[in-house]
Parts: structure tokens; C-alpha cells; sequence
């Protein structure tokens, strides 16, 4: 197979051809170090605050897809193939200012004016997606941008009026999609890219066999899909990278199937393209989803991404967990299957072997007979990673519970589920009573830590007081609980 160096990808409405791009280069810098596009800031370089949001054009399954994303974490290579819109692209007609720029003008949308340029984006990506947003749809479009003059009600009022200064069927990137998707097509030669320097490699599979060989050929090397918690190694933790190996643009990894039994998809889907799948087989998790991180996070993010990176305070293994999801972990062209509660050994330490990655997930449906739920405890509702997390499915017959699976995140080194709650649970009535003895039970389970976001004290009481509020949900009766 013959390899490509250089990154090749269309940037406004110019193309570009990057040499020797480093692994560890993120689109921020570029844009504005390289290109003077000085729009785009950086402001907290983590991905939280929404100051260097651009968007960023895909093909997936032949259609052009943008969304916006954090400049700041996401790395230059990983770009390949991309269109990458910057706040500098926006226009009106006859170079007028673009409706919504226009719109946070009437609207008195501008503060001081530091974030305004990555607000301006994240409601241009959602004006093309829905022309006629509702508050909460603007509210959710606008968790990864904080303002810190804290004037969010003339922004949220000029997003819903940003279609009266002119509709997306006038735009740019409407007008001219065909063209994009031409050369973004003709940009796609289905080689391997390796580029940068030795100390600062970084290596983009042809396809999803490539990764395979790939990892297994350089298992030391740092697998990167959405980049939301590798970014923050290379701009907080200054940590070195090399090899990385890019899997964010393999379709394989992409792919989606459902069944009366069960949703299995490809590590690399994002929170965003699992979300409308979520709405419709698992609404229980609707909430929870929407508050998983910010917008941008949830477009770049992937659910194997959260998977494989362990953390015991990761958003997606407990609720997945107690629903009996299941991985496939592949190493060259082996394969092998694990309950994802297995694959979480200790702190930091997966059941991983060294050139193994997350290939899949399959999440079983519940059955009719069986009750679920997902909280998230944090100390800002929105973009805020848990202080605690948890996943409940409870499966009752007859007045009986006959199954119970319980899983939490931030009490333990893991994810872990609860055992001996689960015990308590199993073979009893559905009744307070029984919920009260499973939430004393739990103290069993897990011995939590204090940290910045919690104490121990207040992790527990919070855990026993999420399986009460879940019996009381359940049965649709007011829910007060201790502090």
C-alpha cells in the first residue's frame, strides 16, 4: 500500500495541502498562528468554553455533514478530507453581515465580545440545522459556550431570530455543497497518511484492517478518535503523543445496526450520532445525553472513546453497564467479546491487551417488563463532568423484581456496579421498602473518595438516595429525599 504524506483538506473556501504536519499541532494554532485567522480564540484550551468554535464539513455515507467543534482540542491531522469553516467564512448577501451575525447585532447580542466570535458559530451550525430553534434548543446548541459577561438572554433571543434576517437555503455552504462534495470526494484517494516528525508522528489508517495492522505494528502508540480528552494531555499536560494514530475518519467505525434485541455500533460514533437512536430505543438516557459535556464535545466525543480511555468518572460506562452492553475488543484480525463491566480491571487499568483496541459495543434493549433509568450528579448542570453517575435497569414480574442491575461511576476506581444492592433488590416486592434496604446495602459496595467535586459523605448519600428517587420515579410519586 502506497502511503500519502501530506494532509489535504479545504479550509474556507480555499484548499490546502499541509507537509510534516506534527500529531500534536492543534487546528487553534494553525488557524491562527499559520493562517492569521485570529477569529477563532483560545480561551480555556480544554474544550469548555466555546471560544474557538468552528465548524467542521464530513462526508458520511456520501452526504456533507457539518458540525461545530472545539478548535482548541481537536489536532490538525485529524482534518484529512474535512472542510473546516471558520467565523472569517460568514457573509450576508453582497457581503452584508451573515443573518446571524446580523442578529446578535439587533439584538444586542455582543458583550465584550471575546466569546462572541465561537457563540456566533455554534448558532450558525444549529441555524443550518434547524432554522426556527425553541429556547431549550438554543440553551442545548449553547452549553459549550460560556459567556462570561453572562448576558445569554440576548444571544438565546437572537438565535430564534436569526431566520428573519435570511434563511439557510441563501447560505454558502448551501449554495455551494455540490462543489464541496466534489472535492472532498476527489480528495479521498483511500491511501494510509503518515506525516510529521519522527519525535511527532502521526499516522491516519486507509481503512479499518490499516488500523488494525497499524496499532498492532506500534502498540505504544496513542489512538485518537474524537480528541476530547487527548487534547487536553497535549495542552494542559504538555504529554507527548508520538505515534498517534487518527481513526476518526473510518466509516467501518461509523456504522450502526439495530435489532428487536439490541443497538450495536462502531467505537468511533459520536454522542451525537447515537443521540437520535437514544430518543427513540432508550429515552430514558435522553436527558442524561443531553448533558454530557457541550455540544462540540458531544460532536467530536465518541462512545468507544469513553470506553477505552477508562476514567472512573467516564459518562457512559455506568448507564451502559446497567443496560449489559458488551464490547469487542480486536488485535490484528482477532476478536474477542467482554461484558464492559469486565473490561474495567483497575484505576487507569483496562483489560486491554497492547495492540488491542474497542472495535464495537453492543447494547441490549430492555424488555417491556423492565425499568430504567440514568443520573448524573455534577456541580454545574451543564458541562460538567459527575461527581457521580448511574445507571439503573430493574426488571419486575409479577410484582417481583427478578433482575436488577446497578452501576455507578465516581464511587470507586471503575465503573463498578453494586452487588450487594443488586442482591437486596432481586427476589423482593416492588415496594419502598425494598429500595430502602438495597440503598443501606450499598454502603457494602463501595468505600468512595473525597476529592474537589465530592466528599466520600456526600457521594454515598448521594448513590442511596438516587435508587430511592428511582422507586419513587418509578411509581410516579413525589420525590423528596434527605440531604
Amino acid at each position: 500500500m502506497t502511503h500519502r504524506s501530506e494532509i489535504r483538506f479545504l479550509l474556507n473556501g480555499r484548499a490546502v495541502s499541509l507537509q510534516q504536519v506534527p500529531a500534536s499541532q492543534t487546528l487553534l494554532d494553525f488557524l491562527r498562528i499559520e493562517r492569521r485567522l485570529t477569529g477563532t480564540k483560545e480561551g480555556c484550551a480544554e474544550g469548555d468554553c466555546g471560544a474557538c468554535t468552528v465548524l467542521v464539513g464530513r462526508l458520511h455515507e456520501g452526504a456533507l455533514r457539518y458540525e461545530a467543534v472545539n478548535a482548541c482540542i481537536r489536532f490538525t491531522a485529524s482534518l484529512d478530507g474535512c472542510h473546516v469553516v471558520t467565523v472569517e467564512h460568514l457573509s450576508g448577501r453582497d457581503g452584508a453581515l451573515h443573518p446571524v451575525q446580523r442578529a446578535m447585532v439587533e439584538h444586542h447580542g455582543a458583550q465584550c465580545g471575546f466569546c462572541t466570535p465561537g457563540i456566533i458559530m455554534s448558532l450558525y451550525a444549529l441555524w443550518m440545522q434547524t432554522p426556527q430553534p425553541t429556547e431549550t434548543q438554543v440553551e442545548t446548541a449553547l452549553q459549550g459556550n460560556l459567556c462570561r459577561c453572562t448576558g445569554y438572554a440576548p444571544i438565546i433571543r437572537a438565535a430564534v431570530a436569526a431566520s428573519q434576517y435570511g434563511t439557510p437555503e441563501a447560505d454558502h455552504l448551501t449554495l455551494e455543497r455540490d462543489r464541496v462534495t466534489a472535492e472532498l470526494t476527489a480528495l479521498k484517494d483511500g491511501r494510509r497518511v503518515e506525516t510529521g516528525p519522527d519525535d511527532n508522528r502521526a499516522i491516519l489508517p486507509a481503512d479499518l484492517d490499516d488500523f488494525a495492522a497499524a496499532y498492532a505494528a506500534h502498540p505504544q502508540a496513542t489512538v485518537i478518535a474524537g480528541s476530547t480528552d487527548v487534547g487536553l494531555w497535549v495542552t494542559k499536560f504538555l504529554r507527548p503523543i508520538s505515534p498517534a494514530i487518527f481513526i476518526a475518519h473510518l466509516p467501518e467505525l461509523k456504522s450502526v445496526e439495530v435489532s428487536p434485541e439490541a443497538i450495536t455500533l462502531g467505537s468511533g460514533v459520536s454522542y451525537s450520532e447515537l443521540q437520535p437512536l437514544i430518543a427513540e430505543h432508550l429515552p430514558h438516557l435522553s436527558a442524561y445525553w443531553d448533558r454530557i459535556a457541550g455540544w462540540q464535545v458531544r460532536n467530536m466525543g465518541t462512545i468507544g472513546g469513553n470506553i477505552a480511555n477508562g476514567s472512573p468518572i467516564g459518562d457512559t460506562p455506568p448507564v451502559l453497564i446497567a443496560l449489559g452492553a458488551e464490547v469487542t475488543l480486536r488485535r490484528g484480525a482477532a476478536r474477542r467479546n467482554l461484558p464492559l463491566e469486565a473490561f474495567f480491571i483497575d484505576y487507569g487499568k483496562q483489560d486491554r491487551r497492547p495492540g488491542e483496541f474497542v472495535e464495537s459495543i453492543r447494547i441490549p434493549l430492555p424488555s417491556p417488563a423492565t425499568r430504567c433509568a440514568a443520573y448524573k450528579i455534577s456541580k454545574r448542570r451543564d458541562e460538567d463532568i459527575s461527581a457521580v453517575a448511574a445507571g439503573l435497569s430493574v426488571t419486575v414480574k409479577g410484582g417481583m423484581i427478578t433482575d436488577a442491575r446497578i452501576a455507578l461511576g465516581g464511587m470507586a476506581a471503575t465503573p463498578k456496579r453494586a452487588a450487594t444492592a443488586e442482591a437486596a433488590l432481586q427476589g423482593q416486592p416492588w415496594s419502598e421498602a425494598t429500595f430502602a434496604a438495597a440503598a443501606r446495602a450499598m454502603s457494602e459496595d463501595f468505600a468512595p473518595l473525597s476529592d474537589w467535586r465530592a466528599s466520600a459523605d456526600y457521594r454515598m448519600r448521594v448513590a442511596q438516595n438516587l435508587l430511592r428517587r428511582f422507586f419513587l420515579e418509578q411509581d410516579g410519586l413525589p420525590v423528596r429525599l434527605s440531604a
